[in-house]
């Protein structure tokens, strides 16, 4: 087992952005992979989802995104991207290869146990499997009394299904607005909200909004602090989805009580009748190989800061949301967070961090 071996967890975005930064410091990444492929959650995601962030500024460094440099990727054209990234980095990576557990011996070493029985040990370890596999649902009363369909964003392809349908999505973030204004096309469609959407514009004096956050840093701010100057998390808007909620194509109304069994009991106390419930209510990161290394809290959240493992040696963390910046779990950010974690696990072991 070489010292120097990588263990990268997750081969899309995140786990690359680790293989890339461990690569170009001398060390052996060896990622594992899940799926298939390394790319990802990204051919799970709905059918029509494109980059609020145009290809210029969405691209590893080193590895430019082809095509119209202002134009905005689709799905598609990312998981493309990261396949051919995969390839271009020319490091160790093994699909079908999902962990089961991971152990450390009295040396510090890691090694990874995979569901297939086999093996494989490193120096250190880098958790960048993502949160797909763990959309947050809310406790609602009467969920499990309810006939119709519930499901979240993470199971949501197309707004066939729903034609002519009565749904109901719940959040205010990105992809809640996104879903909802397209079902809203076929379907009657309602945000429910537990506060206000807040509408950004993509475009502004003529420039894509991540010119000006390059341009201003803002994408670097620590989370703690652009918390003060931006309440919830803004949707990225040309203006169409304004028009949808002013207009009421899209309704919007304060997050229902309860489910009955055919439908929703709004706040106010009515009633509606519903067909369906999508949750777009985020995601939560799922780490259960880390079970057995007390890295994680009672919640299964990682306990670190800024990515290294508060309680692990030789620990990190990549793809987790804000983990540094507002940038953090995004193509155009990662990058920076997996320079920073492997620089921190190459520095001398320490019991924790403070």
């Amino acid at each position: 087992m070489s010292r120097t071996r990588l263990l990268v967890v997750g081969g899309g975005q995140s786990g690359l952005a680790a293989a890339r930064a461990g690569r170009d410091r001398g060390w052996e990444p060896v990622v594992l992979e899940a799926g298939a492929e390394p790319v990802g959650s990204w051919p799970s995601y709905y059918d029509s989802l494109r980059l609020f962030s145009p290809r210029q500024f969405s691209s590893f460094p080193g590895y430019e995104f082809p095509g119209p440099a202002d134009d905005y990727p689709t799905r598609d054209e990312v998981v493309e991207y990261l396949r051919g990234y995969a390839s271009w980095l020319g490091v160790d990576i093994r699909t079908r290869s999902p962990v089961a557990d991971v152990t450390v011996d009295s040396a510090g070493a890691f090694t990874a146990h995979l569901a297939d029985g086999d093996a494989v040990s490193g120096g250190a370890l880098i958790a960048a499997s993502g949160s797909f596999a763990n959309p947050y649902i809310p406790q609602v009363a009467g969920h499990d009394a309810f006939a119709g369909r519930v499901l979240t964003v993470a199971d949501y392809r197309s707004p066939e299904p729903f034609a002519g349908k009565r749904v109901v999505v719940v959040g205010a973030g990105n992809s809640a607005v996104q879903v909802g204004y397209e079902l809203a096309q076929r379907a009657d469609v309602t945000l429910a909200v537990r506060d206000r959407v807040r509408m950004v514009s993509q475009i502004v004096a003529g420039r894509d909004l991540h010119w000006w956050l390059r341009l201003t840093r803002a994408d670097l701010l620590p989370p703690a602090l652009l918390s003060r100057v931006v309440t919830g998390t803004p949707v990225i808007d040309t203006g169409r989805y304004q028009h949808a909620l002013h207009s009421k194509l899209l309704g919007q109304r304060p997050m229902f009580a309860a489910f009955t069994p055919d439908g929703v009991v709004w706040p106010d106390g009515s009633q509606e009748r519903i067909d369906a419930v999508i949750f777009a209510t985020g995601y939560r990161p799922y780490l259960p190989y880390l079970d057995s290394l007390g890295a994680l809290d009672a919640s299964g959240l990682p306990r670190h800061q800024h990515g290294i493992s508060r309680v692990q040696p030789g620990l990190g963390f990549l793809g987790l949301e804000f983990q540094r910046t507002f940038s953090s779990n995004t193509l155009r950010g990662v990058h920076r967070d997996a320079g920073f974690v492997v620089d921190a696990l190459a520095q001398p072991r320490r019991a924790a961090v403070g």
